[in-house]
């Protein structure tokens, strides 16, 4: 597994827990606004860290950190995923991992497995949109896919879409919310422009506080928790 980075303690990342932050290098999306270029663009990627420092750190970190998440680019693409999270497990910790959802075979084998204690996956856009968001070839049959495992795991999970206003209008944030009809949890994540994949979203903007409120009461009909981050 190509791991791009770690953050060695998080308050925010694992509801309810303090982890670590594991990012693995490269993605199948394009995303103009991500702010994690460095893990998506192979171009500017460092030198992968090795395991053994990884799980060297995680050792003498047991009884302080409760969990690790692992996120990218897009953990899914890494071919070694589950033998790397089946030793983080082996060693008492939760695990959540981040995911684009564009893999849902690979979602089937960690929840079937139980290789993950949460799961949080990101919803670029409403179908017809899902492409052009991405700059990517995307299967949105694979994406229902993906949501509809997530949603009958049991396993805690929330969604998440990042709010950028010249991508996602109001309707498009209500189809986004027809397509995880049902879910317990729905993040309309704010955009921050300070780092982008594409220098042209640094001037980017998301919506105003007042906006969002009208985004979570629409939405609040048919999803139990939404929440503005």
């Amino acid at each position: 597994m190509n791991i791009g980075g770690l953050h060695k303690v998080s308050l925010i990342d694992y509801p309810g827990k303090i982890c670590a932050v594991i990012f693995t290098q490269g993605c199948n999306f394009r995303c103009a606004y991500c702010h994690n270029p460095e893990l998506v663009d192979p171009k500017l990627f460092e030198p992968p860290m090795p395991h053994e420092e990884i799980f060297g750190f995680l050792d003498k970190r047991r009884g302080k950190l409760d969990a690790v998440v692992v996120t990218g680019g897009e953990p899914t693409l890494q071919p070694n995923l589950i033998p790397f999270l089946k030793r983080v497990k082996e060693m008492g910790y939760l695990i959540k991992i981040d995911t684009n959802g564009a893999l849902p075979e690979i979602l089937e084998n960690l929840i079937v497995h139980r290789h993950v204690d949460y799961i949080a996956m990101d919803i670029k856009a409403p179908p017809e949109k899902y492409s052009r968001v991405t700059r990517a070839e995307v299967d949105v049959e694979r994406i229902r896919r993906s949501i509809d495992l997530i949603t009958t795991s049991g396993i805690p999970c929330e969604f998440r879409t990042t709010l950028v206003q010249s991508l996602l209008d109001q309707e498009d944030i209500r189809k986004v919310g027809d397509m995880i009809k049902g879910a317990r949890r729905f993040v309309l994540q704010r955009f921050v422009p300070s780092k982008t994949l594409s220098s042209d979203f640094l001037q980017a903007s998301t919506y105003a506080d007042r906006e969002l409120e009208v985004f979570k009461k629409d939405l609040e009909s048919h999803i139990e928790d939404v929440v503005i981050r």
